[in-house]
């Protein structure tokens, strides 16, 4: 297998001569199941683990590999082998860690593009959708909205949906498909550049699983169908997978998601509500939270269906979870300082009656 194919460059190889890693083999994570990795080398697929010295020094979660990684390696003749280190992020998609405070949650790195996707006949939702753009936005990652089921509905009900995306999200490019019918295959698979890394990001029973099967034209995924009795997505997807397709494309399927937590997301949020925000400049306030300010241009704007108001509630509602997000890592972060204090005076006592 050549790494290119799986999207090596020259910006990858040069980290790894100025970190002076040129001993090692490279390889990139294709799977992950509880620190336990698979990697895609030139000598084939190989099972992993990190070293120790990686395990002992990792802070938090983003010290561990994750699915899209380039990492150097050991080989071993056993097909195993040992990652040392990880090639800096070109990019990292990631969200609020569920029920962990103040913590995050890798989705995928690397990834050129994101494909977001929703399933028009249930799962559709623009609000999710404007959650997901932001998560690509601050991790410059470049979304592509793809709405699957379109058999399931009338062509006149998909295209007041595409068209509803197109002026509310105008800068977002949209593609309407159906698995059953490959509709809007050929528009899909012109945007799937040779080399480039691309993740699906959605909710369970969007088609994710089906989508990846008929890009690659083989059955890598199991599929299944909408629950009876909750109308809900089953979880099918357990664990993040990378995919090298015919096309050349490279495709990472992520499983459902149906919380979707804002983190560090300044410039995403600045991106996804571009209009609202420039907007905001005529505001009276520089700091004008947007709510019961008087001279608020957002307010006025809102009020006059310039901006629209599911819009408007979205911005506020991703705005205070990203502050939530913040001060909680910020109280984490005073915790974890406080302890270390607390064991480095409690070595100084030992190391002085020792004496």
């Amino acid at each position: 297998m050549n790494l290119e194919d799986l999207g090596y460059n020259g910006d990858l190889e040069m980290s790894r001569i100025e970190n002076n890693w040129n001993t090692f083999a490279i390889g990139r994570i294709i799977s992950e199941h509880k620190e336990r990795y698979i990697v895609a080398t030139e000598k084939g697929e190989r099972e992993a683990e990190i070293t120790g010295n990686m395990r002992f020094s990792a802070k938090c979660r983003e010290d561990f590999p994750a699915t899209g990684d380039w990492v150097c390696l050991t080989i071993y003749d056993t097909d195993f082998c040992i990652i040392h280190h990880i090639l800096p992020r070109q990019t990292v998609i990631s969200r609020q860690a569920v029920g962990q405070f103040g913590d995050m949650q890798i989705i995928a790195t690397n990834i050129d593009y994101a494909f977001l996707v929703q399933a028009v006949d249930r799962d559709y939702n623009i609000n999710r959708l404007e959650r997901y753009l932001t998560i690509c936005y601050s991790s410059k990652v470049k979304p592509i909205i793809v709405l699957t089921k379109t058999d399931l509905i009338s062509e006149p009900a998909a295209s007041e949906i595409t068209e509803s995306i197109h002026q509310r999200l105008p800068q977002v490019p949209v593609i309407a498909i159906s698995n059953e019918t490959y509709q809007g295959y050929n528009a899909l698979k012109a945007v799937i550049e040779k080399g480039k890394t691309y993740c699906m990001m959605g909710s369970s029973g969007v088609g994710k699983s089906t989508l990846l099967n008929n890009l690659s034209g083989k059955s890598l995924m199991k599929t299944g169908t909408i629950s009876s009795s909750t109308n809900k997505g089953k979880h099918i997807t357990s664990h993040r997978e990378l995919v090298l397709l015919d096309t050349g494309g490279i495709l990472i399927d992520n499983p459902g998601m149906r919380e979707v937590g804002i983190i560090d997301t300044t410039d995403g949020l600045r991106t996804t509500f571009d209009s609202l925000i420039t907007i905001s400049r005529d505001c009276r306030f520089n700091d004008c939270t947007h709510t019961t300010e008087s001279g608020c241009a957002v307010l006025e704007a809102v009020e006059k269906g310039d901006i629209d108001r599911s819009a408007y509630e979205s911005y506020l509602k991703m705005e205070k979870e990203k502050k939530h997000f913040e001060a909680s890592v910020a109280e984490r972060r005073k915790k974890e300082k406080t302890f270390g204090k607390m064991i480095k005076n409690y070595k100084k006592v030992i190391n002085k009656n020792k004496q």
